[in-house]
């Protein structure tokens, strides 16, 4: 029945339709203003009453997630429903595949909300991961240790983002020092094994309900604590990586179906050996630089993949360094914002609360790497980068 549907319907969203969106935060907000150029009218449902993507949209429902009459109204206000994150009820979603069309599917957000099975997933159709072992209870974690042994990474198998719900375990000590309680909640975890990887990048790759792959130049990452601080593209990777990423992501967007987007995180080891770490079905932060680098936009692809329209060129049009704009960075971009040079293109997000580590926006220079690092290293805004980032950045 659901099947039949898509098919029928697949290529039919055309200009004037509304899509409603599941959440409503920045990527919501930039998908809108980006399909807004396309024609379309849009309904967000968020929890939070002024939110990004609330504010930029025809229409806001503020409810809870799991409030199925909010739902069943969004369905009913919008000809196509998209998810623009993970931490949504799977549940909720297969009851508006019901209603309308939702071109992602449940299925995809059941697996990759939940690190086990994307992994058992992502197994199954021979992509690389680290290795890794299902734990339920302490004997489980003791046996876990003594396959893969030290250093590991422990994980929730269900939520948690940006180092939440997750420990990293060098010694028998980190092991002991592990919450008590983490076993008594009766929920599932996953014991990685730690690969010490040389660099870390991402790959956007759009699938569209016609089955159209395109991928985006691969990214480079940095991470400071735990939350993305920069991404890179071109991706300085050695000859031969960056392609050999991007065909591990069309790999996963097709082995999974995916209709909409997949960001595809992965290591790249010393020896140029690529595993794959995490997925996220939406568009994501290390491709906001393709907003103003890139012939499309991933969020311009992402809603051309699920309206049926063919997916636009993914050409990278201008070297890009994109930096994210956090909490504690506020204050010193405000008082850089008077004089920021026209390279430097800014991403702001609404939010009307500064916390530490919360991303408020984002910036992205379209300028040379050697240029673009060195505006954002005499900025004032983030502390310069350290001698081991610079060596991630720049060494291939």
């Amino acid at each position: 029945m659901i099947e039949t549907m898509k098919q029928k319907t697949a290529g039919l969203i055309k200009p004037g339709q509304t899509i409603g969106i599941l959440g409503g935060g920045q990527l919501g907000r930039m998908v809108i203003l980006e399909g807004r150029k396309l024609g379309y009218r849009f309904v967000t449902l968020d929890p939070a009453a002024d939110c990004p993507g609330g504010q930029v949209s025809d229409r806001h429902v503020s409810a809870p997630y799991d409030d199925q009459e909010a739902a069943a109204s969004l369905a009913e206000a919008a000809d196509m429903i998209l998810y623009e994150f993970e931490n949504i009820d799977p549940e909720i979603v297969k009851k508006l595949e019901q209603q309308t069309l939702v071109p992602q599917g449940s299925r995809l957000l059941e697996l990759t909300r939940h690190r086990l099975m994307e992994k058992q997933a992502l197994t199954r159709a021979g992509i690389p991961v680290a290795p890794y072992v299902a734990v339920e209870t302490e004997a489980d974690l003791r046996q876990a240790l003594a396959e893969l042994g030290l250093p590991a990474v422990l994980k929730t198998a269900t939520g948690g983002y940006d180092g939440k719900g997750q420990w990293m375990l060098k010694t028998d000590q980190d092991v002991a020092a592990l919450p008590a309680e983490l076993f008594q909640q009766g929920k599932t975890l996953v014991l990685e094994q730690f690969i010490p990887f040389q660099k870390e990048c991402s790959v956007v790759v759009a699938r569209s309900v016609h089955g159209e792959v395109k991928a985006f130049p691969p990214s480079v990452n940095l991470h400071r604590h735990h939350i993305l601080h920069m991404s890179v593209a071109p991706a300085p990777l050695a000859e031969g990586v960056a392609e050999r990423a991007v065909r591990l992501a069309e790999q996963v967007a097709d082995s999974l179906g995916v209709v909409g987007l997949v960001a595809v995180e992965m290591f790249v080891l010393a020896s140029g050996e690529l595993l794959v770490n995490e997925l996220a079905p939406r568009p994501h932060n290390s491709g906001h630089y393709t907003f103003d680098a890139c012939l499309t936009s991933q969020f311009e692809q992402f809603v051309r993949a699920v309206v049926g329209l063919p997916l636009g060129p993914t050409t990278l049009t201008s070297p890009a360094v994109m930096v994210n704009i956090l909490g504690e960075h506020g204050e010193a971009f405000n008082q850089a914002y008077g004089s920021l040079p026209g390279q430097v293109k800014v991403h702001w997000y609404g939010k009307e609360k500064a916390k530490k580590g919360r991303k408020m926006g984002h910036v992205t220079v379209v300028d040379d790497l050697e240029s673009a690092i060195a505006w954002i290293d005499a900025s004032g805004i983030w502390p310069p980068l350290t001698e081991q980032e610079k060596k991630v950045i720049y060494d291939r």
